[in-house]
Formats: C-alpha cells, sequence, structure tokens
C-alpha cells in the first residue's frame, strides 16, 4: 500500500489508496457504510492498516478510535496481513464432536502457529471459524488462496497434515 507514482519526489512510504478511491466515492458520505467500507477495504488490501483506517476517516469523517472499535469488534476483520493461504477450521458443532480439536493440534503440530497466527514464511495463517457449512464432511477446513478456495472433508490429523504439506510443496 505504499506510493506507486513513479513522479513521486517524496522518496517516502506514502500510502497509496488509489483502489479504494472508487469505495470511497461510493460510500463515504452514506450514512452508516462503514462496515461495508471496511470490507471492501479488506478485500483490497487483505487486512485493515493504521494507514487504511486513518484514510477512511479523513474520508468519512468518523474518527480513528471509532472505526479500530468497529474493526476489533467483529472477528471478520483482521488488523494484521494474513499468509498466502488463509485455513479456516470450522469448530461448529458437527465438526466439534467429530474432532475438530484434533485436527487443531495437527495443524498447530505441522506449521507451529496457533488459531489466528501466521507461519513465519508468510505461508499460511490459522482462523478457526464458527461454522463452514459442510456438516456432513465434519471435521472440515478450507484453505483459502487468491486463486482458489479448497474444503477439506472427513479429516484425520494424517489427512490434514498431507494436504499442508502438499501445498508446501508446491509453493517451493
Amino acid at each position: 500500500m505504499t506510493c506507486k507514482n513513479s513522479d513521486c519526489q517524496c522518496n517516502c512510504n506514502t500510502p497509496d489508496f488509489t483502489e479504494l478511491a472508487p469505495v470511497m466515492e461510493k460510500y463515504a458520505k452514506t450514512p452508516g457504510s462503514l462496515i461495508t467500507i471496511l470490507q471492501k477495504a479488506q478485500d483490497i488490501y487483505g487486512y485493515l492498516s493504521m494507514d487504511a483506517i486513518n484514510y477512511i476517516s479523513e474520508q468519512t469523517g468518523i474518527k480513528p478510535a471509532k472505526i479500530y472499535g468497529v474493526a476489533t469488534f467483529y472477528s471478520q476483520f483482521r488488523l494484521k496481513p494474513i499468509g498466502k493461504y488463509l485455513i479456516m477450521l470450522c469448530k461448529g458443532t458437527a465438526c466439534h464432536v467429530n474432532g475438530a480439536d484434533m485436527i487443531e493440534e495437527a495443524i498447530s503440530e505441522e506449521l507451529n502457529i496457533k488459531d489466528g497466527e501466521t507461519t513465519e514464511d508468510g505461508l499460511f495463517t490459522l482462523n478457526n471459524v464458527a461454522c463452514l457449512g459442510c456438516c456432513s464432511l465434519a471435521p472440515v477446513m478450507m484453505i483459502k488462496s487468491a486463486s482458489s478456495d479448497e474444503t477439506y472433508g472427513n479429516l484425520t490429523k494424517d489427512s490434514a497434515k498431507k494436504a499442508l504439506s502438499e501445498i508446501r510443496q508446491r509453493e517451493a
């Protein structure tokens, strides 16, 4: 999100919000649109940086503290960058009963991360979610990337580790 202007003489790290500008043009003056703006900003940049929150504040007239409060209240918003692959592990009732905690343990062992953390190489982020709506496949995880969403069902510790290992091998 830093300055991409080739004519820039400032030699700085000025944030570049040109992709967010059309969103702001459409929603900045519309009362009650803050969540929509935050969702679209996160879709564009992957997370909500403090620079983005300040930009949204400037455009909407909403104080940064209020925007930050909304962003931290709702679990859908992230304030830190996520990995290239977002692992969403279902913790709903069906998955819980069928071993979601065991699958979380396997993911943690394989990647050395816990819920909400990102691997040191920036490849994976683990995010426990309330439900993926795939109860017949319990326990289930979805791995999202920029190019696809893959769902893995009827997981065992071994099959979860294998799926992650295969992705890591493709990336090597």
